[in-house]
């Protein structure tokens, strides 16, 4: 009799071995198959939340199928306790495993509000956009330009969301001053700015900062990514500069910056000024006589007049030789690899090709040439409706 219950007590373990093995089985294939999700979701995950709380979450939004199998298997993978607060951006069909990935990796969040602080060279603005699960595209939820706009009611909401995602965006041809300008009135930051940083020294680039971050140290973090990008192309420039140091090259590829935003151009208008200073010609260039007059502190905003083409001061290139003694403005990496490694051509002119910047310049080798060109845009400017008197 002992013998019939060892062997019912072995069939019977036996068989519950088999099944566990079996449930660990199908749990493991729950846990890694595709997910129930047909369209992506953002997820948001409190600072501070269990893992019971998401599990659950996840699985009343129909992104998982069981909320225990999920509990279970980030135990079994020992990320339990890894959870980590922000959005998330869950993709259609994704499986518990990448779905727990997501959320204890780190990092910065993948879908959600964020804040883009623009700094541009003639104005500023302020960006809310949230990320649309569905086609994974950022929409505008808000714009302003904090000098001269009320602050909108969605600005004011979405800032208090302690998820919320902060960037400022600094572009090509802004200068220092302008800078510093601009981050006073950004509104998520703090500490005061003691002095402008010198022209040119600050990279445009696209910063994440936090909220409650540090004026100063956002400017030093600029700062010294735009050491970095010279120190990494100034071994690589070509070998017949006529400058021969990385300040000096700062300086031409300032001048570059402003005068073409057109990517394509920027070697062409290197081998300009280059070709102009090879001849030992004067460089010639507005931008820099408009700087001698602002300092970089806003836009001119009219035309230069002949008494300030013929006036003498240290940026005037139509009246002194050489390089002006400072940057003009702060280059982006293009136009310092531009003033590194110029294109090679004869031209020494350009002209605007239409009255429309974004359409670029017409290049010439010789006077004659230059002329035919600039009498070609005089004709198109000659050629626009004159403004209707105002009889008001």
């Amino acid at each position: 009799m002992w013998k019939s219950i060892a062997s019912n007590a072995l069939t019977l373990f036996i068989v519950l071995l088999v099944a566990a093995a079996g449930l660990v089985a199908w749990g493991r294939n729950e846990f890694v198959k595709p997910g129930p999700l047909a369209d992506a979701i953002c997820l948001q995950v409190d600072r501070g939340a269990s893992l019971s709380a998401v599990s659950r979450n996840l699985e009343g939004r129909g992104a998982v199928t069981d909320a225990r199998i999920f509990r279970i298997g980030a135990d079994y993978s020992g990320r339990a306790d890894d959870l980590k607060f922000g959005s998330y951006l869950l993709r259609p069909g994704a499986s518990m495993e990448e779905v727990l990935a997501a959320i204890t990796a780190g990092g910065q969040s993948t879908c959600g509000q964020e804040v883009n602080f623009r700094i541009g060279v003639a104005s500023s603005d302020v960006i809310l956009r949230e990320l649309d699960p569905a086609t994974n595209r950022f929409v505008e939820v808000a714009k302003f330009d904090p000098a001269v706009d009320a602050v909108p009611a969605e600005y004011v909401e979405a800032r208090e969301d302690a998820d919320l995602r902060w960037r400022v965006t600094l572009a090509e041809g802004v200068t220092s001053w302008a800078v510093v300008d601009a981050l006073k009135r950004a509104d998520f930051l703090d500490g005061a700015v003691e002095a402008v940083p010198a022209e040119g020294s600050l990279a445009p680039d696209s910063y994440e900062v936090e909220k409650g971050a540090d004026r100063a140290t956002l400017l030093a973090e600029m700062a010294q990514r735009q050491v970095a990008t010279m120190d990494a192309l100034w071994p690589t420039r070509s070998g017949d500069l006529p400058y021969d140091t990385p300040e000096e090259a700062m300086i031409m590829a300032s001048i570059v910056e402003k005068e073409t935003g057109i990517a394509e151009e920027r070697a062409l208008v290197a081998s300009v000024f280059i070709n102009r200073l090879n001849a030992g010609m004067k460089l010639q260039t507005d931008p820099t006589v408009i700087y001698g007059i602002t300092k970089g502190e806003g836009v001119l905003g009219r035309g230069l007049r002949q008494s300030e083409l013929r006036r003498e001061t240290p940026y005037n290139t139509y009246v002194i030789d050489g390089l002006p003694p400072t940057p003009i403005a702060n280059p982006g990496r293009a136009a310092i690899e531009a003033a590194l490694n110029p294109a090679q051509s004869d031209y020494v002119f350009f002209v605007a090709k239409t009255l429309t910047p974004a359409d670029g310049h017409v290049f010439a080798v010789t006077l004659e040439e230059h002329n035919k060109n600039v009498e070609a845009l005089r004709a198109l400017e000659a050629a626009q409706p004159t403004p209707e008197a105002d009889d008001g």
